[in-house]
């Protein structure tokens, strides 16, 4: 059974910095392409950054230069390191894996998000004075 847990999120000032995990079981993290996913309240989730088996990687527009995905396979762990957070990052973060992806864009996030069954509970990330 595959499991995804995410953890790390917090209440945060702008301008701070968080790093996600995600541990995850079930299967061998290193066949999978990996994405962090977000949804904040009334809106629609969005992916915001994702990487291939073969290095390839997606930011999206607003996080670049702030967010770094990185996995470390060894561990079946993936994480998502947020820097100079601002009050719209707040959501509730989700991780998710995919398989077969080459290029990653806005629009194979968001066949990975329909593809994946097995969301976790997300971590709240909440970016406020």
């Amino acid at each position: 059974q595959v499991q995804l847990v995410e953890s790390g999120g917090a209440l945060v000032q702008p301008g701070g910095s968080l790093r996600l995990s995600c541990v995850v079981s079930g299967l061998t993290l290193d066949l999978y392409d990996i994405g962090w996913f977000r949804q904040a309240p009334g809106k629609e989730r969005e992916g915001v950054s994702g990487a291939t088996t073969e290095g390839t990687t997606y930011y999206l527009e607003t996080v670049k230069g702030r967010f770094t995905i990185s996995r470390d396979d060894g561990q079946n762990t993936m994480y998502l390191q947020m820097n100079d957070l601002r009050p719209e990052d707040t959501a509730v973060y989700f991780c998710a894996v995919g398989y077969g992806f080459h290029v990653l864009d806005a629009k194979a996030m968001e066949q990975m998000a329909a593809d994946f069954g097995s969301w976790g509970q997300g971590t709240q990330v909440t970016v406020s004075s």
